[in-house]
């Protein structure tokens, strides 16, 4: 199966800044993009939503909530006695991994939909769902429940985040305005979602290749860790979405969500709580290395992992 577009475009991106061509999108067009992105993925699943019981998809956010908990949980022994990392770099880069990405999801949705394959279109809640827990459990490990954590500025800065409060504000203006309310501003949110993500994967291929040289004394470590750690979680992820019921395309972009690694709300977090960690570690396994896998390889592997699970448990 040829790449999708959108693929070919971060590798254009990731190609043009290893080789350090001059390519980079100006600030404020990149903030736009990712704003667009972030409102059009949280009105799809709002709109969703509106269609939707909230009791009956409760169990199925509590176990998701779950998964986000014990995620870094497996991540942090990984990184602490096998990867030697110091103990707040375990827990930082871990946090991460524990966390989401909302452009692999964006990438996978785009995947499922040029297939015409199912999936639930309430995931974006799930992927707010996720930004969190990893988070919590990145600084309990290091600072454990203590007074001296600066919580107030903490909780603002993971709940009041800017990919939060788009996602969230896109998810409650699609569930209050329905599919009819919305429609009026779909050919600025939807018609050109593709076109937009497009743009922002080539601005990521870069960012992804300036992180690529800060590959040191861990990064044989990090380069392991940072493909095989996504495929253990995809695994988990899909399991997950086959217990809950999910389709094969809502099994896959759970494995998908378990997969990614946050590069946006969790670095804000770390640097707030974890000041004394070393963020280049944690953007270089996330963003240098898991990012391109997972666009790459990633995301038609969880496909397979999710038609697999679905033909066990069928």
């Amino acid at each position: 199966m040829s790449l999708d577009p959108v693929v070919l475009f971060f590798i254009l991106g990731l190609c043009a800044g290893l080789v350090r061509a001059e390519m980079r999108l100006p600030s404020a067009i990149y903030e736009f993009l990712s704003i667009i992105l972030l409102l059009a993925i949280g009105l799809k699943g709002g709109i969703e939503l509106s269609k939707q019981s909230i009791g009956d998809l409760l169990p199925d956010t509590m176990a998701v909530v779950a998964m986000g908990f014990v995620l870094p949980l497996l991540a942090f022994p990984l990184l602490r006695y096998i990867g030697r990392l110091e103990k707040v770099d375990a827990a930082s880069v871990a946090a991460h991994y524990g966390s989401v990405s909302v452009g692999t999801y964006a990438v996978a949705v785009t995947y499922l939909t040029a297939q015409q394959i199912y999936f639930e279109e309430y995931m974006p809640l799930f992927l707010v769902l996720l930004e969190v827990p990893a988070i919590l459990v990145g600084i309990v490990l290091v600072r454990g429940i203590s007074k001296n954590t600066r919580w107030g500025k903490l909780l603002h800065e993971v709940f009041l985040g800017k990919s939060v409060v788009l996602l969230l504000g896109g998810l409650l203006i699609g569930w209050v305005a329905g599919p009819e309310g919305v429609e009026s501003i779909a050919g600025l949110f939807f018609d050109p979602f593709k076109g937009v993500l497009a743009l922002f994967l080539l601005e990521m291929g870069l960012i992804a290749a300036s992180q690529v040289s800060c590959l040191r004394r861990y990064g044989l470590f990090l380069l392991g860790f940072g493909v095989v750690f996504p495929i253990f979680s995809g695994l988990i992820g899909g399991g997950l979405g086959v217990m809950l019921g999910l389709s094969i395309g809502g099994t896959m972009l759970l494995a998908t969500l378990a997969a990614s690694a946050s590069y946006i709300a969790v670095p804000a977090a770390m640097r707030i709580a974890l000041p004394e960690a070393n963020p280049t570690l944690s953007l270089t396994a996330a963003l240098g290395i898991t990012f391109p896998f997972n666009i790459i390889f990633g995301i038609p592997l969880y496909h397979k992992f999710a038609e697999y699970f679905h033909t066990i448990g069928g």
